[in-house]
């Protein structure tokens, strides 16, 4: 794949840099010390992890290297391409480089390629034949097989300052022949503006005074102020940065609630979108195990085990094929019956705990290690269920708390044999058919 830059590719593209005196920001790297600036004059280039938020460079250096390495060069996204694909490209390229240089690959979003997957690259690592280049906006620490992450050097980029970003909009302006060619004022006010909502995202930026100054020429105007910008942001299409992360957490919301309510299409549907949207597919997969305890809990023990496959799932797949995996478990956890006794247990064993801090365990329930822990009681009292039956009725809080009750089922789903059992086993001594407004 290689990069394009025609008059009908968005801003983003077009204005992307072609030499390292191009790209701002990120002076640690490109400035006149940078480590990737000497690595390239010196021919001495090394396989790296790029690390850092949305549009600060990453994918921009790729273009650099394009124009470098030419033919030698190979770019392949992690979001949208397959690993055979991947693997195909790799056979193909890997032993055949071009008067017998090292091919570069650049893997934009390596973090999207689960860790088995990551293994594809360690015998081209190996033999010398690859430089590997990968992108990520995810901790490499976390998100990087181990074995991978030895092989290459973490690189930091940062977040681009507002001068920054005003310096690449102010080039643009300049520079780019589609803006130009309309004639259109970019009031100052604007530039910092779009500037401080983009939170050092130049993609966003250069999106957004792309989607300014259009707008700007589709209604006739000279100008663009900060009236127009203020109408565009307000619009649903376009939203600030800050309102992005609203979004985020909004959706999660929606998407929790929707399986918490016994809906699986709205949970379907806020579930796709936020896949749609580049949502982590692990985040959503973390958030239905968490779920799967909080709200259907004991009504249906089932319902964690299909939550964690789905996690393994997606760690083992990757995307897109693990949407069956998270759409399967999304389903389950909709019209499994709910309970939150166990959420509510753990809330009231924690304030128990913080009013009653020191209580004495009691020494029957003690291990007996030593004579002297055995002199002191240790032990004594203690009746082992297994010689009884199964069970024996004796309280196992501490003396004085005997009919301390912290779970209460609900008796929804299974959580209704789960009721039974304990009101038989401790009749007289705990109740349990009284759950409180908090369930």
């Amino acid at each position: 794949m290689s990069f394009s830059g025609s008059e009908f590719d968005p801003l983003t593209e077009r204005f992307r840099p072609q030499t390292l005196d191009d790209l701002v920001g990120q002076n640690h790297l490109f400035g006149e010390r940078g480590i990737l600036r000497k690595a390239l004059e010196e021919g001495k280039l090394f396989s790296c992890i790029l690390y850092g938020p949305p549009g600060c460079g990453k994918t921009s250096f790729a273009r650099v290297l394009q124009k470098k390495y030419g033919w030698n060069f190979l770019y392949f996204s992690a979001s949208s391409g397959s690993v055979a694909e991947l693997k195909k490209l790799l056979t193909k390229r890997a032993g055949g480089t071009a008067f017998g240089g090292k091919l570069v690959l650049f893997v934009d979003e390596i973090h999207r390629l689960n860790k088995a997957q990551q293994d594809v690259f360690l015998p081209y690592l190996e033999s010398k034949d690859l430089i590997l280049i990968g992108s990520t906006t995810e901790n490499p620490s976390f998100e990087i097989n181990p074995a991978l992450l030895s092989r290459c050097r973490v690189l930091v980029f940062k977040p681009l300052s507002r001068e920054d970003i005003k310096t690449i909009l102010e080039k643009a302006l300049k520079e780019d022949k589609v803006l130009s060619s309309h004639g259109i004022r970019v009031d100052k006010k604007v530039l910092d503006e779009i500037s401080l909502m983009s939170n050092g995202d130049a993609r966003f930026a250069l999106s957004t005074l792309e989607l300014v100054v259009e707008f700007a020429y589709a209604e006739g105007k000279t100008e663009v102020d900060t009236g127009i910008l203020e109408q565009l942001v307000a619009s649903a299409g376009h939203k600030k940065r800050s309102s992005i992360d609203e979004e985020h957490y909004s959706l999660a919301s929606a998407f929790i609630k929707s399986m918490r309510g016994s809906d699986p299409d709205a949970a379907l549907y806020y579930m796709v979108r936020m896949l749609e949207e580049g949502e982590d597919p692990r985040f959503i997969a973390r958030r239905m195990v968490i779920l799967a305890s909080e709200d259907v809990g004991l009504a249906d023990p089932q319902a964690l085990l299909i939550a964690v496959a789905a996690a393994h799932a997606v760690e083992y797949v990757g995307m897109p094929e693990c949407i069956l995996n998270l759409a399967e478990a999304a389903i389950y956890l909709s019209v499994a019956p709910k309970s939150n006794a166990v959420y509510v247990a753990i809330g009231k064993a924690k304030e128990f705990i913080r009013e009653h801090p020191d209580i004495e365990i009691p020494l029957k329930l003690r291990n007996p290690v030593t004579k002297l822990m055995e002199s002191w009681g240790y032990g004594n009292g203690y009746s082992y269920p297994h010689k009884y039956g199964g069970f024996v009725q004796t309280s196992y809080m501490p003396k004085g708390f005997e009919n301390v009750v912290f779970y209460h089922p609900t008796g929804n789903g299974h959580e209704d044999e789960i009721l039974k059992r304990l009101e038989f086993l401790w009749r007289g001594i705990k109740i349990y058919n009284s759950g409180g407004d908090e369930q």
